[in-house]
């Protein structure tokens, strides 16, 4: 079932590099997007976080309870990582690899890459705070039921669900209030800033259709050994020689995901490497002759990038197909509210038009003379031909309830108030059309996975990070 969202599921192609500082924290530091930060503002940082059970009455026989020590497994700048917050975080990842089949990797690893996960999604939150980035309750209520509505649930089936399979139903609104934060934090400081040319869509169009495999989509898994920035060539040779044993232990028969969940610096690693289905214009362009040429099953050689060294492996192909749409040819009215013209005033001119067409008058003659939409009253109203989706709710609705020729009732959206007529319907092959925008995206999601990457990774190097696992 699709519904725990929880931060360990986000699914992105490339790692934060485990490097960082360790010890001494930067005076200032500030990524691209203008975040500053200090170093952490503690005197003393306490090894954990004491209860606060108040002391037994004197002379009294009652035992005082003992509670285990909630101690601070990472300092992360001015915020700390509490052992709860691990031990909850490992608890949520076991249970998924344990409904997913997948092998646990040893305990070690596992708290290794678990940690570093809630170091990168702390850091991202407090950017977040800092920029005033947040996500109030209607937004989480309207996700959540959103979500509730994919799985064909009720609001309270969904959180009976959460409770029966042993997930807090306050905790859950809470992991998934911190990723929609994320996702906005990686919206603005990220995605906002990628943009895509018409020249890089037929450029990529050109290639696909030379290639002839425009239409096929690689679902692959992916390792990857990460190098710092500025690495030295004993370090990139230490990690050569990393992903070099790795390549020789999958070659041996050992599980793919086992070893991404274990040793890989990729985020998917916890998703055991999986990176999801891609064309070849999404996949990096450094793995696209290893993807051409490998079957299903199959594992790349070692890929070096400026990151680190690759490996892959195809998990499957599919793909050639047509798209198809049902398209509707409409035209409308559009008279709207002003300063001057109040809600029910316009109301009442809607419906002495609506008489006006029913009695016979010409429908693009009075769309000239009477429409506020200037652009499609000056070709009598025509909107040409609209897809699902193109139009808001209320008006696509009108749309499905019309025949060809028929005019609607006044139909109010944000907009103001409409007068609809269907003229015709047809199924149209959109596949070019529906190609480019394919084409469009995908060059996006490519550029977004390597500019977040490299944003993650920088933004991980310039802050301050204690890890005190060691030390419990």
């Amino acid at each position: 079932m699709k519904y725990f969202p929880c931060l360990f599921c986000l699914s992105l192609l490339f790692a934060v590099s485990s490097a960082g500082a360790e010890e001494q924290a930067p005076d200032i530091t500030m990524d691209p997007s203008g975040y500053v930060t200090s170093k952490p503002e503690f005197v003393v940082a306490p090894d954990f976080v004491p209860d606060l059970v108040p002391d037994l009455v004197p002379g009294s026989t009652e035992q005082r309870p003992q509670y285990p020590l909630n101690r601070i497994v990472a300092i992360v700048n001015n915020d700390v990582i509490l052992s709860s917050e691990l031990d909850d975080a490992m608890d949520q990842i076991i249970k998924q690899l344990n409904e997913k089949g997948t092998p646990i990797p040893e305990h070690a690893a596992l708290v290794k890459q678990v940690l570093e996960r809630l170091v990168v999604d702390s850091l991202q939150l407090q950017i977040a705070s800092d920029n005033g980035i947040t996500v109030n309750d209607s937004m989480l209520n309207s996700e959540i039921q959103d979500l509730a509505k994919e799985n064909g649930v009720t609001l309270t089936e969904f959180r009976d669900i959460l409770e029966r399979d042993g997930y807090s139903y306050s905790k859950f609104r809470e992991d998934l209030r911190k990723q929609l934060i994320i996702s906005q934090v990686r919206r603005q400081m990220v995605a906002s800033r990628i943009k895509v040319s018409d020249q890089e869509v037929d450029n990529l169009l050109a290639t696909l259709k030379a290639s002839g495999k425009s239409d096929i989509e690689y679902h692959l898994s992916h390792i990857l050994v990460a190098i710092p920035e500025a690495a030295s060539p004993e370090e990139i040779q230490a990690a050569e020689q990393h992903a070099g044993n790795i390549l020789g232990r999958l070659h041996n028969g050992k599980d793919f995901s086992e070893i991404a969940i274990a040793e890989s610096d990729g985020q998917t690693a916890l998703e055991g490497g999986d990176i999801g289905w891609r064309s070849l214009g999404q996949i990096p362009s450094l793995f696209l002759d290893s993807v051409k040429s490998m079957q299903v099953n199959d594992v790349s050689d070692l890929i070096r990038s400026s990151g680190g060294f690759h490996i892959i492996k195809m998990l499957g192909k599919r793909g050639d197909e047509r798209h198809m749409v049902e398209q509707t040819r409409a035209r409308h009215i559009l008279l709207k509210p002003d300063a001057v013209n109040t809600d029910e005033e316009i109301q009442v001119r809607i419906q002495q038009l609506e008489i006006r067409l029913r009695g016979g008058e010409d429908f693009a003659t009075l769309a000239r003379s009477n429409s506020q939409d200037t652009l499609s009253a000056a070709k009598g109203g025509s909107l040409g031909w609209l897809n699902k989706g193109d139009t808001v709710p209320e008006f696509e609705e009108a749309l499905d309830n019309l025949a060809p020729g028929e005019i609607s009732k006044p139909v109010k959206t944000q907009f103001g108030w409409h007068l609809v007529q269907v003229q015709e319907r047809r199924t149209h092959d959109s596949t070019e059309d529906y190609e480019r925008s394919k084409v469009k995206n995908l060059i996006r999601s490519r550029k977004y996975d390597e500019e977040l990457f490299l944003w993650l990774r920088r933004l991980r190097d310039e802050s301050y990070v204690e890890n005190r696992v060691e030390e419990l």
